[in-house]
């Protein structure tokens, strides 16, 4: 599979600026309520920095919007994501990588995100925003994903479905694992 681009950087500086300032919080009342740096906030509005997927949650979490809001530029009426392409986030903790494919809109909150992983880390995940459900559908590769106290093994072609609002997992068992995520939001 071809390899994308670096998170979009301008796009989460704009976005970072622009939910604070609608929840008219400080730089460092969101580091806070985030964990993390001031200073780190401070550069990622800057539109500098290449801020982890766990960074970007604890972020999103902390001004009450999906993680979709802060890597998502406004989208045309029809957009095509070729493989290989579209924004890009990482762990630092576990090989995992999450291609945002579409965010919901007003009228449809839902995100879709290509989820891949590799074996040897499990990423565990914090729980998102209360009412979440995730729904997962793997394209190639077995992994194990669900909730953390207990985790399903799937194939290509299998789905599941769990809640998106406590600890849950997602885990390559195989070299060139990858799925279709869908998260829905209340």
């Amino acid at each position: 599979m071809k390899r994308t681009s670096e998170p979009p950087i301008a796009a989460i500086a704009a976005a970072l600026k622009r939910e604070r300032e609608r929840m008219g919080l400080s730089l460092a009342e969101v580091a806070r309520r985030a964990g993390v740096a001031k200073s780190t906030l401070s550069q990622l509005e800057a539109g500098s920095g290449n801020p982890s997927v766990e960074t970007l949650w604890s972020l999103g979490n902390a001004l009450d919007v999906p993680l979709s809001r802060l890597i998502e530029p406004p989208a045309p009426a029809v957009r095509v994501i070729r493989a290989g392409e579209g924004p890009r986030v990482t762990s630092e903790l576990a090989s995992y990588t999450g291609v945002l494919l579409n965010a919901g809109d007003g009228r449809a909150r839902r995100d879709v995100y290509l989820v891949e992983t590799e074996p040897g880390s499990a990423r565990l995940a914090e729980p998102h925003l209360p009412g979440t459900v995730e729904h997962g559908i793997v394209a190639a590769g077995r992994m194990r994903l669900g909730p953390a106290e207990s985790p399903v093994e799937l194939g290509p072609g299998d789905y599941v479905s769990f809640p998106g609002d406590a600890p849950h997992v997602y885990e390559g068992l195989e070299p060139g694992s990858w799925m279709i995520l869908i998260m829905e939001h209340p």
